[in-house]
């Protein structure tokens, strides 16, 4: 695999559902948001740049865990998967809402109430489960697939849109709130952020590329400077075309703006094709969280059940725990709307995602000392994993009080859980003994 590529497996893995919904959430704060993307874009590329390079020293089974382990042990490798893990199980709710919100244009009881909202997000949740049962050949296939109903129509609005761009439109959607510039740069950072979760996969493909230590990196900074300029482009247009009410008030912006581009018929179309994503998008990581806690389970970090599959390789009892625990999220975030409501779990997502961002992209320096990296590169990476994991921690300021608490609450448990895991790994640091014996020398 060359540098191109790799470069284009890098944008498209990023480019998924994540975009669909962020115009009507940065609509509710105006135009101004668009700054965010500037932010969040240079620490996207930092943190895909740091990970990148702990890719090519580390390419352990594990990812993010891996690195982790190298300068924490056992209970980095353990936090950070666990952590992960859990956004992954929220980042599916926010997906059906997504759905949801695409599929309230055919059927609007979806969004008449936060209850209709709740069970319509619930039951696409238990779908995408029960549709896993028969195992992981189609499930792959349809998500590789139904992917670019999002793709599509997104990039595609950010080249033909600005035919239809209105300056005096887009004026008025700048700034409805009176923010400060440094307060509509903050507004959505975490909404931002999300649409580029995913790019700690990059480096997975390392072991198949030629030149892995050129061309990784490279590929990296690319792929997410490819959809970074896909995502500005096409939320900056779409706040020049439709009116900032009406896309603040939005179930599906892209279809919204379609039709008001072409017509109706295109709209609707569109947001069938969005609907569609998203339930493939579901489907695929549905499995693959199940699939992660069997993995998990069979580490004897997770209960052995996870770990029981069918005959067709699929770990229902795993799944169906899953469901439990994800409808449970979807009742508790319950929220006056559906953007809102959507916003609370991307909010936590965040929180989730980007501690073990923290953790592991610190474990880069441990990993630099032992590989003995040549001088030159060890700076230059510890300023690129400076520069992304400060903009980590400001990604978890900016995601309010509420994300925060509840990323803290899950990431309390987590410890509570290594408690009882640790004496099965001989995990033990500086005993008591041994320091009383280090005294005594």
């Amino acid at each position: 695999m060359n540098l191109i590529q790799l470069t284009v497996i890098v944008a498209v893995n990023m480019m998924g559902s994540g975009i669909i919904m962020l115009p009507t959430n940065m609509a509710q704060v105006g135009a101004i948001s668009l700054l965010s993307w500037v932010v969040t874009a240079v620490g996207s590329m930092a943190i895909a740049y740091g990970f990148a390079q702990a890719g090519v020293l580390n390419q352990r089974p594990g990812g993010m865990s891996a690195y982790a382990e190298e300068a924490y042990g056992k209970s980095g490798f353990f936090m950070v998967f666990y952590l992960y893990f859990f956004s992954l199980a929220i980042g599916n709710v926010a997906i059906a809402i997504s759905a949801v919100g695409y599929l309230a244009t055919f059927s609007p009881w979806l969004s008449s109430t936060p209850i209709a909202t709740c069970i319509g997000v619930i039951a696409l949740i238990w779908l995408t489960t029960v549709a896993n049962f028969g195992g992981p050949k189609v499930t792959g296939r349809i998500g590789a697939i139904t992917v670019w109903g999002v793709i599509i129509p997104v990039a595609g609005l950010s080249v033909v849109g600005w035919l239809w761009f209105s300056r005096d439109t887009f004026a008025a959607a700048w700034n409805p709130q009176g923010l400060s510039l440094l307060k509509g740069m903050g507004s959505s950072i975490a909404l931002t952020l999300w649409a580029f979760l995913g790019m700690e996969s990059a480096a997975q493909n390392s072991d198949a590329v030629e030149n892995p230590k050129r061309n990784v990196p490279l590929a990296c900074m690319f792929g997410t400077l490819g959809a970074a300029v896909i995502y500005v482009l096409s939320t900056t247009v779409i706040q020049g075309i439709v009116p900032n009410a009406d896309l603040a008030k939005s179930t599906g912006p892209f279809g919204l703006v379609y039709a008001r581009m072409f017509n109706p018929t295109v709209g609707s179309i569109i947001m069938a094709l969005a609907a569609m994503a998203c339930l493939g998008s579901l489907l695929g990581w549905q499995f693959t969280i199940a699939q992660t806690a069997k993995s998990a389970a069979e580490d004897r970090m997770f209960p052995a059940f996870f770990a029981k599959v069918t005959q067709n390789s699929a770990p229902i009892t795993g799944m169906i725990v899953m469901g439990g625990v994800q409808s449970l999220m979807a009742l508790s975030t319950i929220s006056p709307t559906l953007s809102e409501q959507f916003s609370a779990l991307v909010n936590l997502a965040v929180v989730t995602n980007v501690i073990p961002y923290i953790i592991s992209l610190s474990a880069l320096i441990e990993m630099m000392r032992k590989a003995a990296v040549p001088e030159s590169t060890y700076r230059r990476n510890v300023v690129v994993a400076m520069v992304a994991m400060l903009y980590s921690v400001y990604a978890i300021y900016a995601s309010g009080a509420d994300a925060v608490l509840g990323g803290t609450v899950v990431m309390g448990i987590g410890f509570v859980i290594f408690g009882f895991l640790a004496p099965r790994f001989g995990v033990s640091g500086t005993t008591t003994v041994q320091a009383a014996a280090g005294r005594a020398a």
